[in-house]
């Protein structure tokens, strides 16, 4: 069962992405994935981000914990850690929500040889059917990391 949730997958819009790689320019030690609903892994090793623009795994993170609760207490505890400017910026990003999930990891990574977006199709099977996220094995997510 480990090795079958080894890794989750997040899907990252192209605006989310560069904010990850700006922050990972901070050396931050810790990061967050904010999610607007309350899916994301309870348990894994590896994150990989995959950008949809792209249609690509292009970066990855050790996995920390998720963190899902009122979003205002969550930006209390973890908004430093996250890609948000401001909290009128997560705000508008909440767009009402009074839940949120944080998806928190460390050692945040560009993956400096990609597989192409046919590559990463073949590897996943389809690039479709993962929006909310997925959980990976650890064959599957190496292929890809």
């Amino acid at each position: 069962m480990e090795n079958e949730r080894y890794s989750f997958i997040l899907t990252v819009d192209q605006k989310y992405w560069n904010r990850l790689r700006q922050r990972a320019c901070l050396n931050s030690p810790i990061n967050v994935f904010v999610r607007k609903n309350t899916v994301g892994p309870k348990k894994a090793q590896l994150l990989l981000f995959y950008v949809t623009k792209k249609k690509q795994v292009l970066g990855s993170g050790d996995f920390v914990e998720r963190a899902t609760g009122n979003f205002d207490d969550l930006w209390q505890k973890f908004g430093s850690e996250s890609c948000f400017e401001s909290f009128e910026e997560y705000t508008d990003f909440a767009d009402g929500r009074e839940s949120m999930t944080f998806i928190r990891f460390r050692n945040f990574k560009e993956i400096t040889d990609p597989k192409s977006k046919e590559e990463t199709a073949e590897v996943l099977g389809s690039l479709r059917g993962f929006g909310a996220g997925k959980y990976l094995d650890k064959e599957t997510a190496m292929k890809l990391a």
